[in-house]
C-alpha cells in the first residue's frame, strides 16, 4: 500500500519526490513503490460564491441581503479543475491507504490541504509534515516525525472560521453598498482600513500648517556645529538675544569623545521589507515586485519561496550556506563572493534562529548560479537587492570611529560629530571606499575665528504614503490608527492587517477599485475612495476587527473557542452592518461621469484612470462593460524618448507624447 503526500506547490512536491526517491514522473504526480507526491496550485477549492447557492442571488439585490447560508459550500475552482482530478484519483486510489498532508505549515496552509480532502471519497487516514524549508534534510527529518493531522484540528477550524467569516462579511457589505448606492464599492476586513490609513495620512498632510523655527550654526574651520537648544524655538526675538550675548565671546572646546562603533547589516528579506526596499531603490510596486520575486523562484529557481514573513533562516540551512554564496559569483559583487569563499561560513544568531521562522525562512539565493543576462530588468535588480542582503549578513560588521567635538560660548553648547571608516565590513557590497577627513580639535582650546550666524527651516508636514510605506502601515497599523494596547499587541502578533501574500493584491484592488491613485509617487484617496469611506459601516475601516478576529481565530487553534460560536457572531455582526447600510440616507454621487454610453446596456460609461492611463467603464457594476480610452505603453518618442500614450484602438488608434 502507499501513501499520498500532498504538497501545496509543484516545485515543493518536486523536492520532496526527489529526497523520496520518486523517480516515475506522471502527468501531475511521481511516484515509487511507496510514495505518490502530488500537489495542489494554491487553493484548488474556495468558496461557493452566492449564485452557487441560489439562481435567484445572480440579481444583485438589496432586499436580498444579508446572504446567510445554513451551510457554507465549496466548489473546485475552475481554471485548476484538471490538477484537482488528479490529486482526486490518487488519494481515491485502492492502493493508497493514507494521506501526508505536506502543504504549508500554517493556517492558509492547512485549509488549502482540508478542503481538497474533503472533496475525495474513502476518509483514509491522514499525517502531518510539519516543516519551515524544504531542504533535504529538512524533509527526511520531517517524515520521521510526522504527526497525526488531528493534532492540526483545531487550525484547520480556524482557517475554516477565517475563510467563511470573510466571505459572509466582505460579500454582504460589498453587494449592499453597491446596490444601495449603484456604484461599484467594495469593502472588506483588509481593504477598508489600508483605504482609511491613505486618508488618514492625506488629511493629516493637508491640515498641516508649516511654522518657522529658528537656531544658531557655528562655523570652525568650515565644520558646522549644531547648537543644543533642546527644542525647536519658534521665537525669533529670543534666538536673536540669545546670539547678541554669545557674539564675541571665546568659544571653548570643552570635550572630544571618541568610540569605535559597529554597524551591522539589515536583517535578511521578508515579502514586506523587500517590497519596501524595491520601491525606495526602484520605484516598483508591491505588486510589480511579488511578479519578479515569482518569476526568478517558478522559472529561473534562483531564490527561495517569496511569499514569507519570516527574516531568518533555519539550523539545517547553515550547511547549504557556502554553495549559496557560490551561486553569486557572476554577479557585481564577485570581489566580496570570492573573499567569502576563502572563509569558513557559518551561520550566526543575527540570521539563523528557528524560533523565528514559522512558515517559511527569509528569501535568499539558492545553490543554482546565476545567469544575470537570461533576467529581464526588473528581475535582475530584485535578485540582486536580495544577494546584496544576504552577502552582507555573512560579511563582518561595519567598524567606524565616532567623534562627538562639544564647544561652549557663555552658557550655550555647539556640536558636531564625525564618522571615519576604520573597517568597511558588509559596506563594501555598497559603498565605495573613500578616506573621510575632518578637522582635529583638542579638549580645552580656545578655537579662533568662529563665526555664528542665525538659521531657519520650517516644521515638515508628514510624508504621504507611497507603495513602501503603505505596505509598512499595513504590517503595524498601529503606526497610523489610534489603538488600544491589546489590539496593537495582537496586530503585532498576528503581523498585521493582511497577510504577506495578499498586500500587493490589496493594494492593487484599491487602484482598480478608483479609490485610491498614484500622484508622483504619493498614494492619496480619490474622491470615490472617501466617498466609500463616508458610507462603509465605522467597525470596517478600523484594524481593530482583524485584531477581534485574530484573538479568538488564535484561540480557536488552541481548542479554547468554538468556531460555531465565532461563526454566529460573524452573522449577527454581518446583520448590524447590513441594517446600518440599508438604513442610511447618504448619498453617492460620480463625479467621473461621461456621455459615452454604454454599447452593453446604454447607460453612461465613467472615466477610470488606471495605472498605464484612462479607460470607460459601465457604471453599472453588474455590467462590467470596459473601454480602453489611453495607456502608456513602451514604445518610446523619437525626439524625447519618453514612453508614448496610446489613444484607441484598431486602425484608429493615435500615439501621443507628453
Amino acid at each position: 500500500m502507499k501513501s499520498v503526500v500532498l504538497a501545496e506547490k509543484p516545485s515543493v512536491a518536486r523536492d520532496i519526490a526527489r529526497v523520496l526517491k520518486c523517480n516515475q514522473k506522471k502527468n501531475g504526480y511521481m511516484e515509487n513503490d511507496k510514495y505518490i507526491v502530488t500537489w495542489a496550485l494554491g487553493h484548488l477549492v474556495t468558496n461557493a460564491d452566492p449564485e452557487q447557492y441560489d439562481a435567484k442571488f445572480k440579481q444583485w439585490d438589496l432586499n436580498m441581503l444579508p446572504i446567510i447560508p445554513e451551510r457554507m459550500k465549496t466548489v473546485v475552482i475552475g481554471k485548476t479543475r484538471k490538477q484537482f482530478n488528479t490529486v482526486k484519483a490518487q488519494i481515491e486510489r485502492q492502493d493508497v491507504n493514507e494521506i501526508i498532508i505536506a502543504t504549508d505549515a500554517g493556517r492558509e496552509g492547512e485549509l488549502v490541504a482540508r478542503l481538497i480532502i474533503e472533496k475525495c471519497k474513502g476518509n483514509k487516514p491522514m499525517k502531518r509534515l510539519w516543516i519551515s524549508s524544504v531542504t533535504d534534510k529538512a524533509i527526511l527529518d520531517g517524515f520521521k516525525h510526522l504527526k497525526p493531522a488531528q493534532a492540526y484540528q483545531g487550525l484547520y477550524e480556524a482557517a475554516m472560521a477565517r475563510s467563511e467569516a470573510d466571505w459572509i462579511v466582505g460579500i454582504n457589505a460589498t453587494r449592499a453598498l453597491t446596490t444601495k448606492y449603484d456604484a461599484q464599492l467594495s469593502t472588506g476586513r483588509v481593504q477598508t482600513p489600508t483605504l482609511q490609513m491613505v486618508k488618514i495620512r492625506q488629511d493629516a498632510v493637508q491640515k498641516f500648517q508649516p511654522k518657522t523655527y529658528y537656531s544658531i550654526e557655528l562655523i570652525s574651520r568650515s565644520d558646522k556645529f549644531k547648537w543644543q537648544s533642546g527644542n525647536q524655538i519658534f521665537d525669533e526675538s529670543k534666538v536673536d538675544g540669545l546670539l547678541k550675548d554669545i557674539q564675541g565671546k571665546q568659544a571653548i572646546v570643552q570635550d572630544v569623545v571618541s568610540k569605535e562603533k559597529k554597524r551591522y547589516p539589515g536583517k535578511l528579506y521578508d515579502l514586506t521589507s523587500l517590497q519596501q526596499d524595491a520601491y525606495k531603490r526602484f520605484k516598483y510596486s508591491a505588486k510589480e515586485t511579488l511578479n519578479a520575486m515569482q518569476s526568478l523562484y517558478e522559472t529561473h529557481k534562483y531564490v527561495t519561496y517569496p511569499r514569507t514573513d519570516s527574516n531568518y533562516l533555519t539550523t539545517d540551512m547553515e550547511s547549504s550556506l557556502k554553495e549559496r554564496v557560490a551561486s553569486l559569483g557572476a554577479t557585481p559583487y564577485k570581489e566580496q563572493v570570492v573573499k567569502l569563499l576563502k572563509t569558513q561560513i557559518k551561520g550566526a544568531s543575527h540570521f539563523v534562529n528557528n524560533a523565528k521562522v514559522s512558515d517559511h525562512h527569509a528569501i535568499v539565493p539558492t545553490e543554482i548560479r546565476a545567469n544575470l543576462e537570461t533576467l529581464g530588468a526588473r528581475e535582475k535588480n530584485i535578485y540582486l537587492l536580495i544577494a546584496e542582503r544576504f552577502l552582507s549578513n555573512l560579511m563582518e560588521p561595519h567598524i567606524y570611529k565616532e567623534e562627538t567635538i562639544t564647544v561652549q560660548i557663555g552658557k550655550e553648547i555647539f556640536t558636531l560629530k564625525t564618522e571615519t571608516t576604520v573597517k568597511a565590513g558588509f559596506k563594501a557590497l555598497y559603498e565605495q571606499s573613500s578616506l573621510e577627513r575632518y578637522n582635529a580639535y583638542r579638549k580645552g582650546e580656545t578655537l579662533s575665528s568662529v563665526s555664528l550666524k542665525k538659521t531657519t527651516g520650517e516644521t515638515q508636514p508628514p510624508a504621504y504614503l507611497n507603495e513602501g510605506t503603505l505596505l509598512k502601515a499595513m504590517e503595524n497599523p498601529a503606526s497610523i490608527f489610534n489603538i488600544d494596547k491589546e489590539s496593537t499587541s495582537t496586530l503585532k502578533s498576528a503581523g498585521g492587517i493582511g497577510t504577506v501574500a495578499t498586500r500587493a493584491d490589496i493594494i492593487e484592488k484599491l487602484y482598480n477599485l478608483n479609490a485610491i491613485e498614484n500622484n508622483n509617487g504619493n498614494i492619496k484617496v480619490t474622491n470615490k475612495g472617501r466617498q466609500l469611506l463616508e458610507l462603509a459601516p465605522d467597525a470596517l475601516k478600523s484594524p481593530e476587527l482583524t485584531a477581534d478576529w485574530e484573538h479568538k481565530l488564535t484561540r480557536i487553534e488552541k481548542n479554547k473557542y468554538g468556531r460555531k460560536q465565532f461563526m454566529h457572531e460573524m452573522i449577527d455582526f454581518t446583520k448590524e452592518i447590513i441594517a446600518e447600510i440599508k438604513s442610511s440616507d447618504e448619498k453617492f454621487k460620480h463625479d467621473n461621469l461621461t456621455s459615452t454610453e454604454c454599447p452593453t446596456c446604454g447607460k453612461f460609461m465613467l472615466e477610470k484612470k488606471t495605472r498605464n492611463g484612462k479607460m470607460l467603464v459601465c457604471q453599472d457594476p453588474t455590467c462590467g462593460t470596459k473601454k480602453n480610452v489611453q495607456r502608456k505603453t513602451n514604445a518610446r518618442c523619437p525626439e524625447c524618448k519618453k514612453k508614448l500614450t496610446l489613444h484607441g484602438k484598431g486602425p484608429k488608434a493615435m500615439y501621443s507624447c507628453v
